[in-house]
């Protein structure tokens, strides 16, 4: 009997001990206590390991943990919880804000604490996380950005640009801002903060697939300045009447991507985009690290569970040859090339290519050429510490695509749901502007970021030469802080005027501030179609324009903040505030009120800088 009985307990510990080894599916959904908003992007980990995820845009989790392991559930400005796995596999959690001053929090910015181990993610219970980079280990690299100087009127009237969509720099510098950084200046392209977000612009109604949309008024950070608005509009096209796809993934599987916030987040992003997939789509993944291969041939887009698994099943290890990966995914995609159709390849990675060829001179080779057989780039940046944004911006500017950094599901939802024409699908390809100001109203002109795009005046009647794509729905913004004619500024420095050029005034021009030219190629031509606009000053008071001009004159601001800017003027985080404030009434996502917290995150950690900076 007592047999029995030994053998019966011994039977239910062995049970319960394999229960407790035996890895769950836990979910959950993080909410703001009080309000009871969905949080996204709080990190959740398990206890003492490197294993963690991301909460999605609505705050759900999901996550595979033993019984009895412990979950930290961590946000910047917000208490952290733990939670123990019981029996319960439905673990919600209520964050609370955290009113300790952010600038008490420890955190290193820029260089690395003396003698600390990096941490990846390091959580600790009932604090923000904080991020500490081995000095070794912080290799980001940035192009060297010089921003752009004021010019005189009379002397170059002409100014020539590539039009560009990107937005990798604002989640980038979101991604650091969250992690208690305060980003260096070379991070911060203002055109790409500004053109994150979408404008309410009219579409195009005429024979062009752009539509060309002007505001002036004061520039609100330089008395007696003025800021021109140009607002670029591609047409929408409805989803049921895009072009099918042929897409090819190309996914960086070498050891660096080995991160929670790199390879399983470039998973669900592809995931989500999977989703949106139509049967007359097409993808294969191709995946590089000491070598490439593929992993999936090229399959109908309503194969969804087979596109999923093939996803699943990818693992991190190994060094990086991404050019090699390159070229593969590029002969996939044109041996399965559709005429008439969107051929795109869509590079994941954390850009730290280093076998075979993989400078950035080399890869710019490689898509230079790939580009004239029709198939476009799109670049996806993952990761922190080791990453490339120098190498990533050039695959995209080189490679006739464009480039977003995903430092969160929610951001890849955005790319891949909110904004799917605009990422894939392109309407108009090679676009420049290229402005002409009358030297009668505009003495000098700066155009705000938008430094990797210039181009020389004579560029812009080049048919060969590269310029932006815009994809369907697509917005682009730029702005010029002008100094109108009569007024003397520091940022021009004086020069006699010329003895024998004098302005020749024409009757249809006498109240034209600027002229507007824009060149452009229709997705499958060569030979580029031009149209242009006159715009004129409507003396508008800065109060009295459009949300679109005040938000971004707002975001623009900020960038000369964040740059710490020769040109910022009287600009203050104060007045971004009430400016961007002022210009929510069109936020159904939320993204311009998640800009208001970035803005005050970044007045805390910018002082916090100032006080380090005295004490050194």
């Amino acid at each position: 009997m007592k047999t029995k009985f030994f053998c019966l307990i011994f039977s239910l510990l062995a049970f319960y001990a394999c229960a407790q080894s035996t890895p769950v599916a836990v979910t959950g959904i993080v909410s703001e206590a009080g309000t009871k908003v969905p949080l996204a992007g709080v990190t959740v980990f398990i206890k003492n390991t490197k294993t963690g995820t991301i909460t999605d845009a609505q705050g759900r989790y999901a996550i595979r943990a033993k019984t009895g392991d412990k979950l930290l559930f961590s946000f910047i400005g917000y208490q952290g919880v733990e939670r123990k796995i019981g029996a319960d596999l439905v673990i919600n959690v209520a964050l609370k804000i955290d009113n300790q001053p952010l600038q008490e929090v420890a955190v290193v910015t820029g260089r690395a604490a003396p003698n600390a181990k990096m941490q990846t993610f390091a959580v600790q219970p009932a604090a923000m996380p904080s991020l500490i980079h081995d000095g070794q280990f912080n290799t980001e690299e940035y192009k060297a950005l010089n921003e752009n100087i004021f010019h005189d009127a009379k002397k170059n009237p002409l100014t020539t640009f590539s039009i560009d969509v990107d937005r990798a720099a604002y989640s980038n510098v979101r991604r650091m801002l969250n992690l208690g950084q305060f980003p260096q200046r070379d991070v911060v392209r203002i055109e790409e903060l500004i053109n994150y977000f979408d404008y309410d612009y009219s579409q195009p109604k005429g024979e062009h697939p752009v539509a060309i949309h002007t505001e002036i008024s004061d520039s609100p950070w330089n008395k007696g300045l003025k800021l021109v608005h140009i607002g670029l509009q591609a047409k929408t096209i409805q989803t049921d009447h895009l072009p099918a796809s042929n897409l090819v993934f190309l996914v960086d599987v070498s050891g660096s991507m080995n991160w929670v916030n790199k390879l399983p987040l470039v998973k669900e992003a592809f995931k989500l985009l999977v989703d949106q997939l139509r049967p007359n789509d097409r993808v294969a993944i191709v995946v590089y690290a000491g070598a490439a291969g593929m992993v999936l041939p090229s399959t109908a887009g309503n194969q969804t569970a087979t596109i999923k698994d093939a996803l699943d099943k990818l693992s991190a290890g190994g060094s990086t040859a991404g050019g090699e990966g390159i070229k593969l995914a590029y002969k996939i995609a044109q041996e399965n090339f559709i005429k008439g159709g969107n051929n795109r390849v869509i590079l994941a990675s954390d850009g730290d290519f280093n076998v075979g060829v993989s400078s950035e001179g080399e890869l710019q080779q490689v898509v230079e050429e790939k580009r004239k057989s029709g198939v476009y780039l799109s670049v996806l940046g993952f990761g922190m510490g080791n990453y490339k944004d120098n190498k990533m911006e050039t695959l995209a500017d080189k490679g006739n695509g464009n480039y977003a950094y995903i430092d969160n599901l929610q951001e890849a939802q955005k790319v891949f749901v909110h904004e799917f024409g605009g990422t894939l699908f392109t309407v108009a390809k090679d676009v420049k502007l290229q402005l002409e100001f009358n030297p009668k109203f505009v003495k000098g002109y700066r155009l705000i970021g938008y430094e990797n795009r210039m181009l020389k005046n004579e560029e812009f009647h080049d048919d060969k030469k590269d310029a932006g794509e815009m994809g369907s729905g697509h917005t682009v913004t730029a702005l010029y802080e002008i100094i109108p004619a009569g007024v003397e500024s520091a940022y021009l420095a004086k020069v006699d005027d010329l003895k024998y050029q004098k302005p020749v005034e024409t009757t249809s021009a006498l109240d034209e501030v600027l002229t507007i030219k824009l060149r452009y190629k229709q997705p499958d031509s060569e030979t580029s179609r031009l149209f242009e606009i006159p715009v004129r000053d409507t003396h508008t008071p800065f109060v009295r324009t459009s949300d679109n001009f005040r938000f971004a004159a707002a975001v623009a601001e900020w960038g000369l903040l964040l740059r710490k800017s020769e040109f910022k003027g009287n600009a203050t985080y104060e007045q971004v505030i009430q400016t961007a404030q002022n210009a929510l009434t069109k936020d159904p996502e939320g993204y311009r009120a998640e800009f208001v917290r970035l803005v005050k995150l970044a007045q805390s950690l910018d002082k916090k800088d100032i006080v380090a900076q005295k004490e050194d």
